[in-house]
């Protein structure tokens, strides 16, 4: 079981740190269609995963609530918005192609608060890999092995695209490859960090599975329609960003119930 774990922490990161060695292999930067378009995946994975492994698990371990069983996903769902919320506010981050950083003013470099925006959107991603393989270490019966393993790939998967992006336009901006490759691993290292941390902190609150795994949707739903809706539909209309969003919702889907 441990060896599972571990597996499943570090998926994750595996994928954030290949997608940033692209740069390594890509001499020009991303493209405005490439962006949008492995923005719109990344939103649609975490939108699968937010319902088939968060929200739909957490329902179920409330079944004993009958009618009510919904309010600890209720409940967990709008702590974890209002935490993204909160992150979002105090910590200073610049989102991809935005020229006004967000949170409290602070003199940091553009690369800095460039990767602070991606670290930012990576918290919810670690905590929800962390609570599902919580709730598997504890048996729950709701929670299997396949169904861990199926959210941690599917994150990666996310990831992959996600460290190119992080990474390219970083190289772009003068940094040396390997020091935009450096940075885009760097912003993925919170995940198995999150996630281990999550695990032991959900060790003490086992009966509070339902409301941690809802916590982790709503956190990761926050980060969709907050960055990366806006950043898939900017400029010029185009439908790759909604095609690609529903390959990669599907393509959770399909991983989720194959492996779960």
């Amino acid at each position: 079981m441990v060896t599972k774990v571990l597996m499943g922490l570090l998926i994750p990161f595996l994928g954030t740190s290949l997608g940033s060695a692209c740069v390594f292999f890509m001499k020009k930067e991303l493209g405005k269609q490439l962006q949008r378009a492995l923005t719109g995946f990344a939103a649609g994975v975490m939108v699968a995963a937010s319902i088939w492994s968060l929200i739909i698990p957490a329902m179920e371990q409330s079944k004993g609530m009958g009618k009510l069983s919904f309010l600890p996903a209720f409940i967990g769902f709008w702590l974890g918005v209002l935490f993204l919320l909160l992150l979002d506010t105090v910590i200073p981050h610049l989102h991809m192609n935005a020229q006004k950083a967000e949170g409290p003013k602070a003199k940091l470099k553009r690369s800095t608060m460039m990767v602070l925006a991606v670290t930012l959107h990576n918290i919810p991603e670690g905590m929800a890999v962390g609570v599902v393989y919580a709730g598997f270490i504890s048996g729950n019966a709701s929670i299997t092995a396949g169904g861990a393993l199926a959210l941690a790939l599917g994150i990666a998967i996310q990831n992959f695209p996600e460290g190119a992006i992080i990474s390219m336009p970083l190289c772009a901006e003068g940094q040396s490859k390997g020091k935009a490759f450096g940075l885009g691993v760097l912003s993925g290292a919170v995940e198995p960090i999150g996630a281990a941390l999550t695990i032991l902190a959900a060790g003490f609150f086992v009966p509070a599975m339902p409301y941690l795994l809802s916590f982790a949707a709503g956190a990761m739903v926050y980060v969709v329609v907050e960055e990366l809706i806006p950043e898939m539909s900017e400029g010029e209309h185009s439908n790759i960003g909604v095609i690609m969003f529903a390959l990669g919702f599907t393509l959770m889907m399909a991983l989720d119930v194959a492996l779960g």
